[in-house]
């Protein structure tokens, strides 16, 4: 008998998670490098140094979206944790364990 009442997880998916977060780590370094190469490499080309900030900037813009959709895609996953009932009583009075008011 087949019990496929519960939705099923891969095996390996706190796995996948953490490796997507560490790649969001290396996705900023090398979008601000592509960056950075594409600047120069205009420079090299035309001579004027502010393609090589061009390129950098389109970089760092690269990394800032890559940043934006991380935090839009975690986002989504952590919003049907406030209906969670678990999770209700912190939701609702917030998280007193760490206080030192005591």
């Amino acid at each position: 008998m087949d019990n496929k009442t519960n939705e099923e997880k891969p095996k390996h998916q706190s796995k996948l998670v953490a490796l997507d977060s560490l790649s969001l780590g290396i996705s900023i370094v090398v979008a601000v490098f592509i960056g950075f190469a594409i600047g120069y490499g205009l420079k090299q080309w035309t001579g004027y140094t502010w393609t090589l900030w061009l390129g950098l900037s389109w970089g760092l813009a690269a990394a800032g979206l890559n940043i934006y959709r991380a935090y839009k895609r975690a986002q989504k996953e952590y919003e049907g944790l406030e209906n969670d009932p678990r999770y209700a009583h912190r939701a609702k009075y917030g998280d007193k364990s760490n206080d030192d008011d005591d």
